[in-house]
């Protein structure tokens, strides 16, 4: 009997090209022009699927590895993936797999424009030349910020917030612009104080240091809300906030505020709290920069995540570890080799 892979979204040809090199039957799900599935129709499509391949950005609750608990694992298209519930995943012994390293400088570029775009606000002044409301000299001026030393030939200073490998790419694209650079990252503490080019600080440290302050942290119970308004008020009243990484890292409802006020002087977001809906107020700032969740959005770069998906969903189908793993030790799991002794001797993909 041929193993199922379930892919609920319009997976780029890329990927499909590789799942139909196996011999899995793979089911897609998806409306007319990519229209996502709802919850309800993944978790019914789900209890046939011996493995599950959903965008990132797709919900994979507690309800929906209920509704088939003898999958053989989840193989998320994106590096982050708070959208599974890995906890529930690993008790029921599912693999989890994510597609980290391949999207690391694309995401770290658009970090990188985002934190320029916002800094000089150049958005802003294309909406304006776009408007014809530019008449020459006596117009709109936009005056912006630095990012390198500036007429006053004084270097700015660079906090990173999260320093795996898409903040350490940042860290890179910063000298040429003969920035300071300072990170705070509990887990990286030691690999940053051995690092040359980058100091290590306290979180609080950081933010009252930083003239731009770029998050790359995974969303935890940790991190959430990781900024704040304390943190807020803790920044220069000049500086710059940028986030690529998971939107409820930051308290939108205290950033908004923050913005309103000039506690800080600007922000670049990629990513939302409650994604794509916006807190109220954001989207009538004129300090802000505002993207819809592109970070790895580049044809080369998303065409390698579907490919590294897939080849870890036909692993997973096999029985075999992939090399990507969430949660490596669900393979220890009595839950797991149960159900993958129950299926031995299956060629079938």
């Amino acid at each position: 009997m041929k193993r199922r892979i379930l892919v609920p979204w319009a997976m780029l040809p890329k990927g499909r090209e590789v799942l139909n090199q196996s011999k899995a039957e793979v089911v897609y799900l998806h409306g007319p022009n990519g229209v996502l599935p709802s919850l309800k129709e993944i978790t019914q499509a789900v209890r046939f699927a011996d493995v599950l391949l959903p965008r990132g950005t797709q919900p994979i609750p507690k309800t929906i590895l209920q509704a088939n608990p003898n999958l053989l694992g989840i193989a998320n298209f994106g590096v982050g993936y708070d959208n599974i519930d890995v906890i529930t995943a690993t008790q029921l012994g599912i693999p989890v797999t994510n597609t980290p390293g391949v999207l690391t400088e694309t995401t770290a570029d658009l970090a990188w424009a985002l934190l320029m775009a916002t800094a000089r606000k150049i958005p802003q002044a294309h909406i304006y030349t776009k408007s014809g409301q530019w008449k020459g000299p006596g117009g709109k001026v936009f005056m912006g910020q630095d990012i390198g030393p500036g007429g006053s030939n004084q270097p700015k200073t660079l906090g990173i917030i999260g320093f795996g490998r898409i903040g350490q790419a940042v860290m890179k694209r910063s000298l040429g612009f003969k920035m300071k650079v300072i990170a705070y990252d509990p887990l990286m503490k030691k690999a940053i104080t051995q690092r040359k080019g980058v100091a290590y600080r306290e979180l609080d440290q950081l933010l009252r240091e930083s003239d731009f302050v770029t998050l790359h942290c995974p969303l935890t119970k940790d991190t959430y809300h990781l900024i704040g308004k304390n943190e807020l008020e803790m920044m220069k009243p000049t500086a710059i906030l940028i986030n690529t990484s998971r939107g409820p890292v930051v308290d939108e409802k205290a950033l908004v505020t923050a913005l309103k006020k000039g506690r800080i002087a600007g922000a670049g977001l990629d990513v939302y709290e409650k994604e794509p809906k916006l807190t109220p107020g954001l989207s009538q700032l004129e300090n802000v920069v505002l993207l819809p969740h592109i970070g790895s959005a580049t044809q080369d770069t998303r065409e390698q995540m579907a490919i590294v998906a897939a080849r870890n969903s036909i692993l997973m189908a096999k029985g075999k570890k992939p090399p990507h793993m969430v949660n490596p030790e669900v393979f220890k799991t009595k839950a797991y080799q149960m159900k993958l002794k129950g299926r031995m001797g299956d060629e079938s993909i």
